[in-house]
């Protein structure tokens, strides 16, 4: 079963799948877009290729658990996203999913504009790597 995850953001969104077997997720790649409309039409897309039975879709909370504007946005994204698909989407939790990333990054002495270039692709691995986890 193919799993997408996404970590969905104002400018770019990274993406990941899973393996078949749905253990592991490997990024893909991030998505940069303008609107959120624009960045339906390219994840739409990767769908169509990836053919996943299910998403997963970081929901940013703040540390107390409250959705604030960002979370509000990635349901709106949400929203827009099961109209063009008749994919389930799942909210996960991405609470410092970005610091784990950095930490990733920083271990590996990635810099730069490189950095910028896969810092959405890794958080979305890591939001779809601990939904991976919580099912086994």
């Amino acid at each position: 079963m193919k799993i997408l995850g996404i970590d969905y953001g104002e400018r770019r969104t990274g993406i990941a799948k899973s393996d078949l077997l749905g253990i592991t997720a490997q990024g893909i790649g991030t998505v940069k877009h303008k609107t959120p409309e624009e960045a339906l039409e390219q994840i739409v897309e990767i769908i169509k290729t990836e053919n996943p039975e299910k998403i997963v879709l970081g929901l940013p909370k703040n540390m107390d658990g409250s959705v604030g504007f960002r979370g509000e946005a990635t349901r709106k994204f949400a929203d827009m996203l099961k109209e063009k698909t008749d994919i389930p989407v799942i909210f996960w939790d991405e609470r410092l999913t970005t610091v784990s990333a950095i930490r990733t990054l920083n271990e590996r002495n990635v810099r730069g504009e490189k950095r910028k270039n896969v810092i959405d692709t890794v958080a979305a691995a890591y939001i779809l790597q601990n939904y991976l986890d919580s099912l086994a």
